[in-house]
């Protein structure tokens, strides 16, 4: 009987202890990808890509001794052609255009939730598993769709982008997690109109909410950006 399909051998690059951890655990999760290790410098990455077979880097930007970038050009000179899923908090679009060039196949925006990464290593399998002669420009356009992600998903009725934005804002300030009353105070709206887009964002897996207790009636809910519903699971 023949072997199945080789797993694609992934390689987290996380300066972060507790983030590297999830990325790792992350991965783990999606059918078809195997974490072989992980590092937390630029030098350390080095080390492990000498001797061990990586295809794909998921690679943050910000390390303590080179940056993401600096790292993938001189992995390109050095010969490695591992591909990069870049990690950052940064929204330089000067930073996007130039990491293509250095093998950056796809970018995710910390904090992210395991749904984003996994949308991300779903569609660059699809993509490297593309082989042979493309039949014309559809099918080339086809595979290099692949990469993408879709457009963002229509709002619900009554909800808002620009109220959505401030709501995210206001939410990813919070260390500690507000409630609905606490963002409509913030923001400037009804609570009732709060809690329709805090729920909204627990639904698409940016935030999370739980029970506040040690108040006299019922417990109030709590609604926290994604980073803090991640590491209480």
């Amino acid at each position: 009987m023949s072997a199945g399909p080789q797993p694609i051998r992934v390689l987290v690059v996380e300066d972060d202890p507790v983030a590297a951890d999830a990325h790792v655990m992350y991965v783990g999760r999606v059918p078809g990808f195997v974490a072989v290790g992980k590092a937390h410098t630029g030098a350390e990455a080095r080390r492990m890509l000498d001797r061990t077979p990586v295809d794909l880097l998921l690679l943050d930007l910000h390390l303590p001794d080179v940056h993401g970038l600096r790292l993938a050009r001189s992995l390109r000179a050095a010969g490695h052609h591992t591909d990069v899923i870049a990690v950052t908090s940064a929204r330089d679009l000067t930073m996007v255009r130039e990491g293509v060039s250095l093998g950056v196949v796809q970018y995710v925006l910390k904090p992210f939730t395991f749904a984003t990464l996994r949308d991300r290593l779903v569609r660059y399998a699809e993509f490297r598993g593309t082989a042979g002669e493309a039949s014309g420009q559809d099918e080339v356009d086809r595979a290099l769709a692949t990469l993408r992600a879709p457009g963002p998903a229509a709002l619900p009725k009554g909800l808002s982008g620009p109220t959505l934005e401030r709501v995210t804002g206001v939410l990813r300030g919070s260390d500690e997690g507000l409630t609905a009353a606490g963002v409509a105070e913030a923001v400037g709206i009804a609570r009732i109109t709060a809690r329709r887009y805090l729920e909204h964002l627990v639904d698409a897996g940016r935030a999370g909410r739980s029970p506040q207790y040690g108040q006299v009636g019922r417990p109030e809910l709590v609604y926290r950006w994604a980073r803090e519903a991640e590491r209480g699971r």
